[in-house]
């Protein structure tokens, strides 16, 4: 049985492709000791690459966003977004205990209008190359990093 990881932070997976990253986020909140990590409208994937993380981290299902969304809300999480045009940087940004980090779509980004949850904040991980932004579970590694490093280290 999943038990909740040892820190307070959720990811929130809006929308991915099934087969492509879900189970490496996993593995990574895993890794990192998520709480829990939401699953929005995702169909069946093969957690094989997730090394067992699906089995240890506590996922919940949702249908849309909203409904995830509300959940965060009561019980008293501050929601992210991750984009690469945000102003606000991820590194320079103060995380508070209670984090919660959406990831989009691969392709298409998230499944809701920002403007349609205007409490939510967006971070931007610093890059310093050409290519305009990171693969999603590399990127959710980076944001669950910096949390623990924030968090956990009081930095």
């Amino acid at each position: 049985m999943a038990k909740p990881g040892c820190h307070e932070f959720i990811v929130v997976l809006d929308h991915m492709k099934a087969g492509f990253n879900v189970a490496k986020i996993f593995r990574s909140a895993e890794v990192l000791g998520a709480r829990e990590v939401h699953l929005i409208d995702i169909g069946p994937f093969d957690p094989a690459a997730g090394k067992g993380g699906f089995k240890k981290v506590p996922a919940r299902f949702f249908k849309c966003f909203a409904e995830s969304y509300a959940d965060l809300v009561d019980r008293g999480y501050e929601v992210f977004t991750l984009n690469a045009e945000c102003e606000r940087v991820l590194t320079t940004s103060v995380l508070p205990a209670k984090s919660a980090f959406v990831l989009g779509h691969e392709e298409w980004g998230h499944s809701f209008q920002p403007e349609d949850f205007p409490d939510i904040s967006c971070l931007s991980i610093p890059q310093f190359g050409q290519i305009e932004s990171l693969n999603v579970s590399v990127a959710a590694s980076v944001v669950m990093y910096e949390y623990v490093r924030q968090v956990v280290d009081g930095v």
